[in-house]
């Protein structure tokens, strides 16, 4: 089993180490990361490829044994075509829309979430960076909102470095926590972006 060592890494850095390392060797890889948002990504990176993933405390880190096939990898490139087919994501990059006084667009951004509850068509998924994470933090007023729009099959992803910028990361009410590598991944395949 190849072992890679990802500690003292910042993200996408482990993410990326990781992937390189499953298209040279698919069948199993032992990953040493750093706890939180390193142990997080690296683990959700594998299991949303159809790896299994056991893992491990360390003494100076933790230790994540990968297993899978080939075939799951056929499985992901199926997964990136349908993505291209028709993926609408939604890129909201803060916590207000627009320009003009804050509290308007605090207000204009309230809304337009709440408005995408009414609307036929749906984004795929909703990708939360910089200040636009506070959305889906606990005392948003958005929370609400956007648990309807996930229990919908809305993916709420919002960014691990952003929600720890911010102090945040253990105050995510809604949505999982994603990494660069992640969100890059999302906007390349989609079919269309929209950025707020």
């Amino acid at each position: 089993m190849k072992t890679i060592d990802c500690r003292g890494q910042a993200c996408p850095a482990p993410v990326i180490a990781t992937k390189k390392a499953l298209e040279e060797s698919d069948t199993s890889l032992c990953v040493l990361v750093d706890d939180g948002a390193p142990r997080e990504n690296v683990g959700r990176f594998a299991r949303n490829r159809g790896y299994q993933v056991v893992e491990a405390a360390a003494e100076d880190g933790w230790t994540l044994q990968i297993t899978g096939s080939a075939a799951t990898e056929g499985t992901d490139q199926n997964n990136s075509r349908s993505s291209v087919s028709g993926d609408r994501v939604l890129l909201i990059t803060s916590d207000h829309l627009g320009e003009g006084p804050q509290e308007l667009g605090y207000l204009l951004m309230k809304n337009f979430i709440f408005t995408l509850l009414e609307t036929p068509q749906q984004p795929a998924r909703i990708l939360f960076l910089n200040s636009g994470v506070l959305l889906a933090t606990e005392g948003a007023e958005t929370v609400e909102a956007l648990k309807q729009l996930e229990d919908r099959g809305v993916e709420l992803l919002a960014c691990g470095v952003c929600l720890d910028y911010f102090k945040k990361k253990e105050q995510l009410a809604v949505g999982q926590v994603t990494n660069m590598f992640s969100t890059a991944e999302h906007l390349l395949t989609a079919s269309s972006v929209i950025k707020l």
